[in-house]
């Protein structure tokens, strides 16, 4: 059973106007909770305590336990809608959890050791992510708070693949079942122009014949 707990009440009206007002008088956030073969259910939930749970970026990788004036359910977050300029939740989307069926979940990559990276440290690149997360495909009870990327051993000029993460047994990549096309790049040690003209001038001084 999850151990963090969403707090939410039924909501019978809907529509834009209804959310405005929400928003702007009550402090509230609208939601929906769907999936699982029920009917979906209009929600609202404070947004003071909802904006202080979603801080936590495990609340977006983790099974979430619904309590809706009494009645819990277990739910992971599918969508959450934010304000384009301002530091506010728009609305949220619950997708029930059955604990026998896969779901799939965008999961935080965390990326260690950049500091001791071979291609940093020694060869003068720069870490670039193209990827914050990976979707992955998993039962509820399997899935993973983050997924960690060990950046040591790559070199300048390397990159790594969503074929290189170590997937725990029963986790696997959304990407990767569709195809070896689709083995995104989620980093790169990028070599800066400076530093590849710096060896390239190098290498020609050393090959330079000396002046009789």
């Amino acid at each position: 059973m999850s151990t963090i707990t969403i707090n939410a009440e039924a909501r019978t009206d809907s529509g834009k106007g209804s959310s405005r007002r929400l928003r702007r008088l009550a402090g509230l956030i609208p939601g929906v909770v769907y999936g699982a073969g029920k009917e979906s259910q209009s929600l609202t939930l404070i947004h003071k305590d909802l904006h202080k749970q979603v801080q936590d970026e495990s609340v977006f990788s983790s099974t979430l336990t619904l309590n809706v004036a009494g009645k819990e359910e277990l739910v992971v977050i599918k969508d959450l809608q934010r304000h384009p300029a301002k530091d506010i939740l728009m609305h949220v989307d619950f997708l029930r959890v059955d604990a026998n069926a896969a779901l799939k979940v965008n999961v935080p990559l965390h990326f260690i050791n950049e500091e001791a990276c071979v291609g940093v440290k020694t060869q003068g690149g720069r870490i670039t992510h193209t990827a914050t997360t990976v979707e992955v495909s998993c039962l509820p009870g399997l899935l993973p708070e983050f997924i960690e990327i060990d950046m040591t051993d790559v070199e300048a000029g390397s990159s790594v693949h969503l074929s290189d993460i170590k997937f725990a047994e029963g986790i696997t990549s959304v990407a990767l079942a569709l195809g070896a096309d689709h083995d995104a790049s989620i980093a790169t040690v990028v070599v800066s122009k400076g530093k590849d003209d710096e060896d390239e001038d190098g290498a020609a001084a050393e090959e330079a014949p000396a002046e009789a």
